[in-house]
């Protein structure tokens, strides 16, 4: 990874903007392309697009995803990650200092309401952060009634799960917010489509990162409808910009890309973007502000070039925007 910076702990977005007295598109936006970088707020958003752009949205909704279990007697907490195909969940075991990696095959924990979910194998052979798992209740019964968001250490109080939705969502999935489009409201949607600004929805549900190490995304559910891709094979024939809205949009998309051209598709992705995989029809990415070694840096170079990324992050941390889920935004544009 070429982008480096170093991240001050005090700029680490706390609470929702809304609980700063701002609203959801009142959030400060980064924008930086070869040309430069300019510092405005997110209700500009337009003044950065042009007719015939199109933004590609993520209608993955929010899970209410980390629950109460107790492991031996001891509290802890278990992220319930992915839904898998059998009727298993990909699951991560944490206590308050971060991941517990001591989880063993067959392993019971106790869940809300008598349930227990049972350690079946780790995800990835010699890891030992993510769990194959299956429980004895129906998991999004469980979450419904036991389950509250994930959230980390930079946020020290709980917040309701309706600020970790998207004006977009409409399909429960994602373990973690798909943060880059938390600052849309319908009316700066309504103003973008208005000037002439293009949308069209794709879904990604998002698993769980980890924050206290750098690792690859692992695999996702996507899905990019028909018509998703049709228009965006046409914006591309007429030369305007395909911008995803956050990392969870462009990896769907680019999942779909071959040959320059978007197909649709839906399944199981494990693409990973970087220097060995740039970007084929994406050309810019509305993004949150990611942490130093995290692997979404890796994306965002190969969307909009390591060099604009790096100018990018240097003015952000100068300017001290805020990081993270409830911080502020950049746009980076390839052209």
């Amino acid at each position: 990874m070429s982008v480096r910076f170093d991240l001050p702990a005090d700029l680490s977005a706390t609470a929702p903007p809304e609980a700063r007295g701002l609203s959801r598109d009142e959030v400060r936006l980064l924008v930086a392309s070869p040309s430069g970088v300019h510092h405005t707020a997110f209700t500009s958003l337009g003044d950065h697009l042009q007719p015939g752009d199109l933004l590609v949205v993520n209608t993955s909704g929010t899970l209410p995803a980390a629950v109460d279990a107790r492991r031996d007697g001891h509290p802890i907490v278990v992220h319930f990650a992915t839904s898998l195909d059998d009727g298993s969940w990909v699951v991560e075991l944490r206590a308050p200092g971060g991941p517990l990696l001591d989880g063993r095959p067959g392993e019971r924990l106790s869940l809300a309401g008598d349930a227990t979910l049972t350690l079946l194998a780790p995800m990835v052979p010699g890891a030992a952060r993510l769990w194959r798992a299956v429980s004895s209740a129906e998991v999004p019964s469980v979450l419904e009634a036991a389950g509250r968001p994930i959230r980390y250490g930079y946020v020290p109080r709980a917040w309701p799960l309706d600020d970790y939705q998207t004006v977009f969502a409409r399909e429960p999935g994602s373990a973690e917010m798909p943060s880059a489009a938390r600052p849309f409201t319908p009316e700066l949607v309504t103003r973008l489509v208005t000037d002439g600004v293009l949308f069209a929805p794709l879904l990604l549900h998002t698993g769980v990162s980890s924050p206290e190490a750098a690792e690859p995304p692992q695999a996702e559910r996507f899905r990019v409808p028909p018509t998703t891709a049709a228009l965006v094979s046409w914006v591309r024939s007429r030369g305007g910009r395909v911008i995803a809205v956050g990392t969870t949009a462009a990896r769907a998309l680019e999942s779909a890309a071959s040959g320059g051209e978007v197909h649709a598709a839906e399944g199981w992705t494990e693409l990973v973007l970087g220097p060995d995989r740039p970007a084929r029809v994406v050309d810019g990415i509305v993004t949150g502000l990611h942490a130093p070694e995290a692997s979404h840096l890796l994306l965002l170079e190969a969307v909009a070039g390591a060099e604009v990324v790096q100018r990018a992050y240097d003015a952000a941390v100068a300017e001290r925007y805020l990081w993270h889920e409830f911080g502020d935004v950049s746009l980076l544009l390839r052209r």
